[in-house]
């Protein structure tokens, strides 16, 4: 891990949100919520939160039967999240995940949505869920499954490390769809204080009305953006270009409709 793996600044927050948002994450966002919900907590804290979209569908699920504070470390993911109208029933707050400024035991459930894999000390991460949960309080979150699974992800990693051959960029299979092993995840869950782990591999479909949308989106809407402006950034729109071209000759000129696999990860407090 590197800081930029997880950055998004400029024009990526916004660019995450409409075309990501649709093709990744609203898929699991449900399935996310309604694990959370089936406890009926009072008190939920989401960590990497993002543009928000997680989050909207745990206010759907909870409504004002909770208080759901929902962070980021990233201020600038949070002000798209904030912006909405519907936001104004949620608590935002810039956070380190690594270093949560909340109080012991202070919340029933902590839900995170592909988040995970971006932290850079993840058995910390772990130990600070466990510190501000309640025994017997639940963490929920996901991550992505490796790469090749990831069918539009895959094409869109591959081209872009063909662009840059003396160099490819990385990200997407060292980071983003690099934390996959169930049996290291379950036991930094329970050298960090849980007592109960268990897994679910959930599969969904990606969906994007164009090849050019999805390529847009991955490549100009994740911290992949980064990995290209470092190595040449007038190249930007090159690389997007050929990405378009990948997912045309995969999926065809229309609607992009591809397979994509996650392990959701339900722990408990102990």
């Amino acid at each position: 891990m590197t800081p930029s793996d997880a950055t998004f600044t400029g024009s990526i927050p916004a660019v995450y949100d409409r075309h990501l948002g649709p093709m990744f994450f609203e898929p699991y966002a449900e399935d996310l919520a309604l694990r959370v919900a089936s406890s009926s907590p009072r008190d939920v804290l989401e960590t990497a939160a993002g543009s928000g979209i997680v989050t909207r569908a745990l206010f759907a699920q909870l409504g004002e039967r909770a208080t759901i504070i929902a962070s980021d470390i990233n201020p600038a993911m949070l002000s798209v999240a904030a912006a909405a109208s519907w936001a104004r029933t949620v608590s935002w707050r810039q956070a380190d995940a690594m270093a949560l400024p909340f109080g012991d035991a202070s919340f029933d459930l902590v839900a995170c949505q592909f988040g995970v894999m971006f932290f850079p000390d993840k058995r910390r991460a772990f130990s600070e869920v466990r510190r501000v949960l309640k025994r017997g309080g639940r963490f929920v979150f996901s991550v992505w499954e490796q790469l090749e699974l990831n069918e539009v992800a895959h094409v869109v990693a591959e081209s872009v490390a063909a662009s840059f051959p003396d160099n490819p960029p990385t990200l997407a299979r060292r980071v983003a769809h690099g934390f996959f092993d169930e049996a290291i995840i379950r036991a930094l869950l329970l050298e960090a204080g849980f007592d109960v782990v268990v897994s679910e591999h959930v599969k969904r479909r990606s969906r994007a009305p164009s090849a050019r949308d999805a390529a847009v989106g991955l490549c100009q809407g994740t911290p992949i953006r980064g990995e290209i402006d470092s190595r040449d950034a007038s190249r930007l729109d090159e690389v997007t270009a050929t990405a378009t071209q990948a997912l045309v000759q995969r999926f065809g000129a229309g609607a992009i409709d591809g397979s994509m696999e996650a392990i959701v990860f339900e722990a408990t407090a102990a």
